[in-house]
């Protein structure tokens, strides 16, 4: 063990950097760990332990909001703080106790193989032409009501999901792995959990409103470098336009709601040449033609160059941040 825990710390490679890769390996082989297993399950009890205890809809919108910033600013900081003090303890503890530790939590903070999955199962569904489980099943992929989705606004939903992913489960917590290490990928998983439950319209209008804007704050960086590598694949994808996923991009990143889902959608779009929309809230790439089943499939293929290339740029940042310490 000793011989080994020489090597590794002999090795020119930074440590978080082979945890990272085997991260990528483990999500890619073996997927999601059962839910009383998850990291991203716990966090998400969590917030919906707060919430119950946190002032209702009926209480003083001033009190919504007070609560709404002590949880957004609370839980990311208590799951960082876990993280670290999990890592630290192994870390000191043995090097090969750290390396398949840190590599199973970062894990837990991103998915790609489930993403590609859920809405590969929807374009092989959608090609069979039964919209009715079609519908059923979007509930996995989005939260808008399906019953009344067509064939060509279901595939857009599914590419939707899988382009606004690539910054919500994909660069953003590898970035903030790359850049803070553990903690930084589990708070930002807390954010973004936070944020999917209680950071939205309606019943949470108050209570979710800090969630909101935080995750807002910390993806305006991951979402604008996941367009962008989302871009550079369209240049190596057959059936993908580069020049049109740019001026798409461009054109009509500020089409949504959020500041930030728009970047990476639009890129979307743009590459594969079809409108994305969501009725009533946004149309992306258009003028275009609705998407077909077959487009699902070239979403996911860039969904893996960008997982990819998101990576690299990873690993080239936690080198540069383990240099000085060389």
């Amino acid at each position: 063990m000793d011989a080994v825990a020489a090597a590794l710390n002999s090795l020119p490679v930074p440590l978080d950097a082979l945890a990272l890769l085997l991260a990528l390996l483990l999500d890619l082989t073996l997927g999601e760990p059962p839910n009383r297993l998850h990291p991203t399950v716990w966090i998400g009890n969590t917030v919906a332990w707060a919430e119950r205890i946190a002032p209702g809809p009926q209480s003083a919108p001033a009190a919504q909001l007070a609560s709404g910033v002590v949880l957004a600013l609370l839980i990311p900081a208590a799951w960082g703080a876990a993280a670290w003090a999990v890592g630290f303890g192994l870390l000191q503890l043995h090097p090969l106790a750290y390396l398949p530790a840190a590599a199973i939590l970062l894990k837990s903070t991103f998915s790609v193989r489930m993403l590609h999955h859920i809405a590969a199962e929807i374009g092989r569904i959608l090609a069979s032409g039964d919209i009715a489980e079609v519908r059923r099943r979007m509930s996995a992929l989005v939260s808008r009501d399906p019953s009344q989705l067509s064939e060509g606004q279901a595939a857009a939903a599914a590419i939707e999901s899988v382009a606004e992913n690539i910054t919500d489960s994909i660069v953003g917590p590898l970035l903030a792995f790359a850049l803070f290490g553990l903690p930084g990928a589990v708070a930002y998983r807390a954010i973004n959990t936070l944020d999917s439950m209680v950071g939205y319209h309606g019943r949470y209008e108050y209570l979710g409103k800090a969630s909101a804007r935080l995750d807002d704050v910390v993806n305006l960086i991951p979402a604008r470098l996941a367009a962008l590598l989302l871009w550079l694949t369209t240049a190596a994808l057959p059936g993908m336009s580069p020049a049109r996923a740019w001026r798409i991009m461009l054109a009509h990143r500020s089409r949504t709601e959020s500041p930030n889902a728009g970047w990476t959608m639009a890129a979307m779009a743009g590459g594969l040449g079809v409108t994305l929309e969501k009725v009533g809230s946004y149309r992306l790439g258009d003028p275009a033609p609705e998407p077909q089943p077959y487009h699902i499939g070239l979403a996911t293929r860039a969904l893996y160059a960008t997982t990819a290339l998101t990576a690299a740029v990873a690993v080239g940042v936690i080198w540069l941040r383990w240099l000085p310490w060389q």
